[in-house]
């Protein structure tokens, strides 16, 4: 018969005992006490513990550890010999003691037929590996808690936590760190031991817990495989990452919404917008701003995960905003690449800088007006002004105040973006204007140096000088009447014919002399290159008089006709 069996019947007061002998008590030395003791032995806990049995000499008569197996028993009920039942009492977890059991509070002068002869004292080494009793509910400590906590576990979440799983005296039996993955798993759905359901309710996200299960909450006395024995309790040293419930939509954080909030993005829109896009837990896992470069795409049309669909609905131009996307409208339960786990919880802080609608024409606001205004731009006027041009999250891109003079065009020559052409039609000398450019009248989605694509632009214009324009065409407009002897005049070196370098002088000549204008003036070279090209019919690289006189008759029809 195992002593493991016999430590646990008191044969103390059984019939046919005789005289127990000198009333000796239990001899007790604590030779190792643990820092921390939270807990002592009591009459009524139920104990696992580890022990070597010898007699004086050194001799063992047992041991657990060589059975590989722990010693579990209640003390005080009469399951354990006397001796023993009051040498474990006042034990903390991990502390050890010398016991010396005399023979009455042994087994007497019976003894162990075989293994422990009749009044032998009994020499005990012990450590105490586990404590409970089932009046013990479960241990709850909150080791770190977020400031911010919006929301906690609740039956039916789906978490993701990290563990680290220890017994009662520090032994490890599991780690989901060891493993690299959260463990991901319902609550309050029968999927966990009981204890551990009931330990994770009301946690926050980045909250950090302790939870010390008694065994009738974990894995009883059937314990589980060869790491958790049985009647053992658990510690769980847990991190919430994140949590969800399968019923959740999307959350919107309004971080900063512009007082003038005059349109709002609606399915349909193109939007530009910046953002860091984090776990739960603050792990950044993408960000525009490191790659300095927006992201771009249509709403409500499936470029974009559902909750982002769905979360920029409504946004305005400038205004920040925070999405907490639920994986089941993220990037579900395969995750995205090594970055993005399943069924993680996203959360998106977004800067909208700009958005537009492919049908979207120029806006136009007036700012001020001259009254009395009767004459205003038309197609192939040609006008000077001054601008200020920026994104819609005010960036400045460019502005004719940096270059001290304004800006000169012709309208209606394709010489300037559409949309900017339209919104200074119809103006006044001395009028100034806002107007809002969408990209595909603007520089489209390539952009233009300086220019993000697909950027929507704001002007602001003040018109200062306008001249009547011209009939399409016309590159070089004489202030008043041309030589009358063109050709001769133009012919610099009277050799009969006029190339290119001779041709440009003379131009330049006009121009430095205020004796006309290029239209449009902002590029004279390619200007008078043009020039040279059109009057050059034969496309050899000089004028004769004949070009010049054709050019020059079919210039004079073609004015009347349009005139």
């Amino acid at each position: 018969m195992a002593l493991g069996s016999l430590l646990l019947l008191s044969l103390l007061g059984a019939p046919g005992l005789g005289d127990p002998g000198p009333l000796e008590d239990v001899v007790i030395d604590r030779y190792y006490i643990p820092k921390m003791c939270l807990r002592e032995v009591q009459m009524g806990d139920f104990i696992r513990y580890h022990y070597n049995g010898t007699f004086k000499d050194g001799k063992k008569f047992d041991s657990s550890y060589d059975r590989g197996a722990t010693v579990a028993g209640v003390v005080g009920v009469g399951r354990l010999i006397t001796g023993m039942d009051r040498g474990l009492q006042g034990m903390c977890v991990n502390e050890r003691r010398h016991l010396i059991v005399p023979p009455h509070l042994g087994y007497g002068s019976i003894g162990v037929a075989g293994m422990i002869p009749p009044d032998a004292t009994l020499y005990f080494d012990v450590i105490l590996l586990d404590i409970w009793n089932k009046e013990d509910k479960l241990q709850i400590t909150t080791l770190h808690k977020p400031e911010r906590c919006n929301r906690t576990v609740e039956n039916s979440d789906f978490v993701r936590y990290h563990y680290n799983g220890t017994l009662l005296d520090g032994t490890h039996f599991d780690s989901s760190y060891s493993k690299d993955s959260t463990y991901d798993t319902y609550v309050g759905t029968g999927w966990l031991i009981k204890g551990m359901d009931e330990g994770l309710l009301g946690m926050c996200a980045g909250e950090k817990r302790r939870i010390i299960i008694p065994p009738f909450l974990a894995y009883g006395e059937k314990g589980y495989g060869t790491v958790i024995p049985p009647q053992a309790s658990l510690v769980f040293d847990v991190l919430l990452v994140d949590l969800h419930n399968p019923k959740d939509g999307i959350s919107l954080e309004h971080l900063e919404v512009p007082a003038a909030c005059k349109r709002k993005a609606v399915t349909g829109d193109f939007v530009r917008y910046h953002y860091n896009g984090t776990l739960m837990d603050g792990t950044l896992f993408d960000s525009s701003y490191s790659r300095n470069h927006t992201y771009d795409t249509y709403i409500g049309k499936g470029y974009v995960i559902p909750g982002m669909d769905q979360g920029l609905q409504g946004v305005c131009f400038g205004e920040k905003r925070r999405i907490i996307v639920p994986p089941h409208l993220g990037y579900g339960e395969n995750g995205a690449g090594n970055k993005i786990p399943g069924s993680a919880v996203l959360i998106f802080d977004i800067h909208v800088i700009d958005f537009h609608n492919p049908l979207d024409s120029v806006e136009i606001e007036t700012l001020s007006r001259p009254e009395g205004c009767n004459v205003t731009t038309q197609d192939r006027d040609f006008i000077r002004y001054h601008y200020n041009c920026s994104l819609l999250d005010g960036t400045k891109l460019f502005s004719s105040h940096d270059y001290n003079h304004p800006q000169e065009a012709t309208l209606g020559t394709s010489k300037m973006i559409d949309g900017l052409n339209t919104g200074l039609l119809g103006m006044c000398i001395g009028e100034k204007r806002v107007i809002i450019i969408p990209p595909h009248l603007g520089h489209g989605e390539n952009g233009a140096r300086g220019v993000p694509g697909s950027a929507v632009l704001r002007f602001e214009v003040e018109l200062l000088s306008r001249e009547e324009g011209v009939p399409e065409g016309y590159l070089f407009i004489w202030h008043g009447d041309p030589p009358a002897n063109l050709y001769e005049d133009m012919d610099l070196n009277k050799d009969g014919e006029i190339p290119r370098e001779e041709f440009s002088t003379f131009i330049k000549a006009q121009l430095t002399e205020g004796k006309g204008r290029l239209m449009p003036s902002s590029d004279p070279e390619m200007v008078i290159a043009d020039m040279f090209q059109n009057q050059d019919r034969n496309q050899d690289g000089k004028i004769t008089a004949e070009e010049l006189k054709l050019k020059s008759d079919e210039d004079q029809e073609r004015i009347h006709e349009e005139l």
